[in-house]
């Protein structure tokens, strides 16, 4: 049994944590408003942006004129998985869900027989597959000093896959990330994104006249389609990231408070306990002299 000293230490311990948990928490609601309502802004834009591109690649179907990132290689052979988590942890499952899912479809595909190839953006989900899938890494994006994710860097990103895409090193791009739904609740999510995916809106009647071509309108709007989709996945694990942190650090910091209630009775009882000894002690003294 712990003497008063020890469990006087544990309970100053426990307080110092909770203090830790507890800021955490405050820190992360505060950043949580401003990454939901990022999020929550951008998928008006990306929706319309894939409707409209979606009724472009139907016109344009698998037409010899149609761009290669809609068209694909014609294989899909090689796959370039794109794992999107976060820099730091302490934010729940938030990590291990997405890397979850990308190794689960990683070992799905090798599997079949295809080869993989595996970019990292963020080094905690780096860490979490690095053991399954290490031989398979090609690249990793490093986000660490950036404080407010923006339209660059996701640019940035959509750069390095499409060189890669042009180079021939894969036929299928992937990536995987978080939707934000609430506080306590962050979808794991896989999406293509090469060759583009996209679907038409089915109660859109409204016609369009192109000029010049689908084909050519296309060719230029697709790059720009696959960095608005990295975007939009950056902003929706902003807000999944900083909901999963707060969540956690809500069940920490009560945690604590139940731990320290604990340790407090322990220690009540274990003093009690001293004191009634000594005075046993005091009282047979007496009775002896």
């Amino acid at each position: 049994m712990p003497n008063l000293s020890d469990l006087k230490n544990r309970i100053a311990s426990v307080k110092s944590t909770r203090k830790i948990t507890k800021a955490m928490q405050m820190v992360a609601a505060a950043k949580l408003r401003r990454a939901q309502e990022a999020a929550e802004a951008g998928r008006p834009y990306a929706e319309r942006f894939n409707a409209v591109m979606g009724g472009l690649a139907a016109s344009v179907g698998t037409s010899e004129g149609a761009p290669k990132l809609l068209a694909g290689t014609g294989s899909d052979q090689t796959h370039l998985l794109v794992v999107m988590t976060a820099e730091r942890g302490l934010c729940g499952g938030f990590n291990g869900n997405i890397s979850k899912a990308a190794r689960a479809a990683a070992q799905k595909l090798l599997a079949d027989g295809k080869t993989v190839k595996v970019l990292t953006v963020g080094k905690k989900g780096r860490e979490a597959i690095k053991r399954e899938l290490g031989d398979h890494f090609v690249g990793h994006v490093d986000l660490s000093e950036v404080k407010r994710v923006g339209y660059s860097d996701a640019a940035s990103i959509a750069q390095d896959i499409l060189t890669r895409f042009d180079a021939g090193e894969f036929d299928v791009a992937t990536i995987f990330y978080a939707r934000f739904e609430s506080v306590i609740s962050q979808i794991p999510t896989e999406k293509q994104i090469i060759p583009a995916d996209f679907e038409a809106s089915e109660d859109d009647s409204t016609v369009y006249d192109y000029e010049p071509s689908e084909e050519e309108i296309l060719a230029d709007l697709l790059p720009r389609g696959v960095a608005t989709q990295i975007f939009s996945a950056l902003l929706e694990n902003g807000a999944s990231e900083q909901g999963a942190r707060m969540s956690a650090m809500d069940n920490a910091t009560r945690n604590a408070g139940e731990m320290i209630d604990k340790l407090t009775i322990q220690y009540n009882r274990s003093r009690q306990a001293v004191i009634t000894n000594e005075l046993i002690e005091i009282i047979s003294g007496a009775e002896a002299l």
